[in-house]
């Protein structure tokens, strides 16, 4: 968030509009052909997709002009999950024979096997009997979380060499192995851990049982990375004094089959009962101009004009402590500091401090910056190190990341990055509290990995059946 919300507050508070800006020119991004390297990492151009193709269309970036994230040839391959070359393509997520068979915690459907979520054939395998000792339907059921594939997007970032420095989530487990808790409930003066189940999905009934009758709240968001860098409700900072946790029977969703919780901001002006989640005494979170990327899972019709729902990379002091000492993930149609992206949003920016940005111009609506349209939503910041980042967004259901920005970071003293390295939820930096949304899962990497890479953890996130 950015320090000219005081003045913002000031206009609300006389009941005037809010700020406006006025300049409009075109989005000044270098064009680049389809063949160079991306500033961000991998091998995009940067002007993604069309507004027509935005948000997990069918395919990523097109046969001509700009290529969109992971160029013509992505995983998958030209099919989205669901079809005969699911999610991960031949050697994708599962490889040539996936989880299953043998494995335990698998499934008959696991993710990222060879077929696609809900295929016809056991996870990963060719047929249901050539996956080996597991039988026809494996050793676990029906479809699974990361536990059931062996893979999850912290595995998948670990193997490429860009290992999670944070994991959250509420619904399932991000890496193969995890069997601790996703997150804590308070029950009064109690509290109790929700475990993950054996298939890799949050054990729901230990919630049920624990909170029957009350109204609990989620005291803590476990981090499942080894840094532990666990999220309990914000310390007092600017503008966000006396935080809330969440409650924990809102943001409900169904996921392969799973009832699970979010964690739900519905922070307003009024200021009733503001949510936020923060970490000032983070490990292993890049600092400085260091390189990282991050992306997390959420409502994609729960948003707000205002700052900030957000998720990522802030400084420990509370206050806006000027240009590039944050890098998270915003979610909304803010336009208070910036003119946002093109439409009518919402849109996924990048909130740098002192703005949220659609790409490098903040004077105009940035044109590959097009809205984002789906019930549940990927969003992805990549942060290398110098002058660049990159805003990629999907449908966490169904197809491919597109490319929302890809190009030199603003102006301003934005670069160098002077990243503190803490990790907030649900807020602005100096705890700007007038976001709305609904976060499900995140995780932030060391390093900025590839455009496969990301394509990899998009395809795991769709088929870990996002509303299904």
């Amino acid at each position: 968030m950015q320090s000219s919300q005081r003045s913002l507050r000031v206009v609300l508070s006389s009941s005037t509009l809010p700020l406006v800006l006025s300049a409009i020119v075109a989005c000044g991004a270098p064009a680049r052909s389809g063949g160079t390297t991306s500033p961000t990492g991998g091998n995009t151009s940067e002007g993604g997709q069309s507004a027509s193709n935005s948000a997990g269309g069918a395919t990523s970036g097109g046969t001509s002009g700009a290529q969109s994230s992971g160029g013509a040839t992505q995983a998958g391959g030209a099919t989205n999950a669901g079809g005969t070359s699911s999610a991960g393509g031949a050697t994708g997520l599962g490889g040539s024979t996936g989880a299953g068979g043998s494995t335990a915690r698998g499934g008959a459907t696991a993710l990222g096997g060879a077929p696609a979520s809900g295929g016809s054939n056991a996870a990963g395998g060719s047929s249901a009997t050539s996956s080996g000792s597991g039988g026809v339907t494996g050793s676990g059921g029906t479809a699974g979380g990361a536990g059931a594939t062996g893979q999850g997007p912290c595995d998948i970032y670990q193997a490429a060499g860009f290992p999670c420095v944070a994991a959250h989530s509420t619904v399932r487990a991000l890496y193969a192995a995890y069997t601790g808790p996703l997150y804590q409930v308070r029950n009064g003066n109690n509290t109790k851990d929700i475990p993950v189940g054996a298939d890799g999905y949050v054990k729901i009934s230990e919630q049920d049982s624990f909170c029957s009758g009350a109204q609990c709240t989620i005291s803590i968001i476990y981090d499942q990375s080894p840094n532990k860098n666990d999220l309990p409700k914000s310390p007092s900072t600017l503008w966000l004094k006396n935080a809330n946790e969440a409650f924990a029977t809102d943001g409900k969703l169904s996921i392969k089959g799973h009832t699970a919780y979010g964690i739900y901001v519905n922070n307003t002006f009024a200021h009733t009962r503001d949510v936020g989640y923060r970490n000032n005494t983070c490990k292993g979170v890049p600092k400085d101009d260091e390189a990282e990327s991050m992306y997390m899972v959420l409502d994609g019709k729960r948003y707000s004009q205002w700052c900030c729902f957000d998720y990522g990379n802030a400084t420990n002091t509370g206050n806006a402590d000027g240009p590039g000492t944050m890098e998270a993930i915003y979610w909304g149609t803010s336009t208070q500091f910036n003119k946002g992206g093109s439409g009518t949003g919402p849109w996924v920016l990048a909130d740098l401090e002192f703005g949220m940005f659609a790409c490098d111009d903040p004077n105009t609506a940035c044109a590959t910056n097009t809205t984002v349209t789906a019930d549940f939503v990927t969003a992805m910041l990549k942060g290398p190190s110098g002058n660049a980042f990159g805003l990629k967004a999907g449908n966490a259901q169904s197809g491919k990341l597109a490319t929302k920005w890809d190009g030199k970071r603003p102006p301003g003293g934005y670069t160098p990055k002077k990243l503190g390295g803490e990790i907030i939820l649900g807020t602005g930096g100096d705890g700007s509290n007038t976001g709305v949304g609904t976060f499900w899962e995140g995780a932030m990497t060391k390093g900025s990995p590839p455009d496969s890479v990301d394509d990899d953890v998009q395809a795991n996130i769709v088929a870990a059946g996002y509303g299904k």
